[in-house]
């Protein structure tokens, strides 16, 4: 069977063409390029801020593809930093984190459905022992070629969830009902 020319162009332009398929990226935690970061009523007259600066996590992205994006991110618990050691201390104890017993909380996509430019990232919420779907409002940052020779993508993300919902039942009041997550990761393509 001869081949002609234009049928062996077709033939070995579909055998060198590489699929697309989504990246997978480690979180940039080592160069600090990632944070979760946290706010919550003060007794209805300030903020209280905080972060948590030991986690570790991986997500999946394609720019042809994103609803197939997914990410999955585990926080140690006890690295929780509001700027004031007595506070955090008070934090991690049996009346509120009580870290002893929940060190680690984690996140793992379920599903997400993009919008310009980011869109709606759902998945389960394991913290204090207790697992809840969460829906977070994700942005794409941007990504592209870092200057190590890497490729580096980045997102960021709100959500806010009710402490009570997963089980901690110290009263703080009112304005601590709700707590309100910002989350910023830039991840460097394995």
């Amino acid at each position: 069977m001869k081949i002609n020319t234009i049928q062996g162009c077709v033939l070995a332009a579909l055998f060198t063409i590489s699929p697309v398929y989504a990246a997978d990226y480690i979180i940039d935690t080592e160069g600090s390029h990632a944070s979760i970061e946290f706010k919550t009523g003060h007794l209805g007259t300030s903020w209280l801020k905080g972060r948590f600066n030991d986690f570790e996590g991986t997500f999946s992205y394609d720019a042809d593809n994103p609803a197939a994006s997914s990410v999955n991110v585990e926080v140690d618990v006890s690295s929780i930093d509001s700027n004031h050691a007595e506070r955090d201390k008070h934090l991690r104890g049996e009346k509120y984190l009580n870290t002893d017993e929940f060190t680690k909380a984690s996140f793992k996509s379920t599903s997400f459905t993009p919008a310009e430019n980011g869109g709606v990232m759902k998945g389960m919420l394991t913290l204090y022992g207790t697992t809840q779907e969460i829906s977070i409002e994700v942005k794409k940052v941007g990504e592209g070629t870092d200057p190590w020779g890497g490729y580096r993508a980045g997102f960021s993300g709100t959500t806010a969830i009710k402490p009570k919902d997963f089980g901690m039942n110290y009263n703080l009041g009112p304005a601590a009902e709700t707590v309100y997550l910002e989350l910023n990761i830039e991840g460097i393509r394995k």
